[in-house]
């Protein structure tokens, strides 16, 4: 008897552990379900940002390295050969135009310019004999029968010779006058002297050791140039006149202002920009020539253009496009970018002021999927 209820038990609980395994398993999919449908409706009930496109400029700076040179620099030589007789202006001096630098002194040009003074007077008193001779001959044949033809213009003859003999006589004179005049080194412009190397007692000259250096580099330091190298994309945003500012790193909180003097007007081959020149007043002399400048070029668009966020710019693997909402579905539209600012950036494509577009725009939205929860917000 105990052996049959031990059987009949057994058979029970075999027979009761399979709906008991499929109870507990269907409640686990109703927990699941209940979950995705909690989700999903977590999701449909979240409303996708859109906002309608409008055309604005979009204003921002392009920030490139410039550099300032002089607006004026020379190096200054000796043009004759001669040795240093004394130096006027060392390292620093500040020269005004036409002042005297350097004097120079060579033995062997006041002794050319001497016997040159001594030709010159020579010539002189042989052309006024010859003068005086003609003049007397001129006045005698006045009278017929006096003087032959053939010896007026004999005298004639002398006459012109010898003024060519004291115009070249005076030509000479006045070369080795100016040559002479070489040995005073004076200032071509206002401006700072930056360089000496020489002393006094050096030869120079235009040949051999004295012209492996100049005297001394003269450069103006209240007028300076700000040169840029444009790149091509940014050339159409600076004109003639317009205005720019420029930092440098020895005084970084301030900003100084420049506009633009000269454009080259053609592109460097090598590296696809244009220089460009700003002309900077320095009359402080706070800036010095070859101080690195950090330029800032306003970049002001096109009123005509479309500028979005930058997040509603999707940029997949496929290219750059933008999710435009038409009739609840989402359109990916293709796009170019121009300008960017801190937030915003320019497209250009196949749009039109009021579309719809999806402001966070990301690769979840399918081309063509249904959007159904949009909410428009203004930028």
């Amino acid at each position: 008897m105990k052996n049959i209820r031990h059987i009949a038990l057994t058979v029970l609980v075999a027979a009761t552990a399979p709906v008991l395994q499929n109870c507990g398993s269907s409640k686990a999919e109703e927990e699941e379900n209940k979950k995705a449908t909690a989700k999903t409706a977590s999701v449909e009930t979240t409303a996708l940002e859109t906002f309608a496109l409008h055309k604005h400029s979009l204003a921002s700076n392009l920030q490139i390295p410039g550099e300032l040179i002089a607006f004026q620099q020379v190096d200054l030589y000796a043009k004759v050969s001669s040795f240093v007789k004394k130096l006027h202006a060392d390292v620093g001096s500040e020269v005004q135009q036409g002042q005297l630098l350097a004097s120079m002194e060579a033995p062997e040009l006041t002794s050319q310019l001497i016997g040159s003074e001594s030709r010159l007077k020579s010539q002189e008193a042989i052309y006024q004999a010859s003068k005086a001779n003609y003049d007397r001959l001129l006045e005698t044949s006045k009278t017929p029968g006096t003087v032959s033809q053939n010896d007026l213009d004999v005298a004639l003859a002398k006459k012109n010779s010898d003024l060519a003999q004291l115009d070249a006589a005076r030509s000479t004179s006045k070369e080795i006058t100016d040559t002479r005049n070489y040995l005073e080194i004076r200032a071509p412009f206002s401006g700072v002297i930056t360089a000496r190397n020489v002393s006094t007692g050096a030869y120079v000259g235009p040949s051999g050791k004295g012209s492996e250096f100049p005297l001394f580099t003269l450069v103006e330091q209240r007028k300076l140039r700000l040169v840029v190298s444009v790149p091509e994309a940014y050339t159409s945003y600076l004109k003639n006149k317009s205005e720019v500012t420029f930092s440098v790193k020895s005084l970084p909180n301030q900003n100084f202002p420049a506009k633009v003097s000269r454009l080259a007007g053609a592109l460097d081959l090598r590296l696809r920009s244009q220089r460009t020149e700003m002309d900077v007043v320095n009359s402080d002399r706070k800036l010095l020539p070859g101080m690195i400048a950090e330029v800032s070029i306003p970049l002001t668009g096109d009123a005509n253009s479309f500028a979005i966020p930058k997040s509603a710019v999707l940029n997949s693997t496929q290219g750059t496009y933008v999710i435009k909402v038409v009739d609840q579905k989402a359109l990916w539209v293709p796009i170019k970018t121009g300008t960017s600012s801190d937030d915003k950036t320019e497209i250009f494509g196949d749009i039109q002021e009021g579309d719809v577009l999806v402001k966070v725009a990301n690769e979840e939205i399918r081309n063509n999927a249904e959007v159904k929860n949009t909410k428009q917000v203004s930028l």
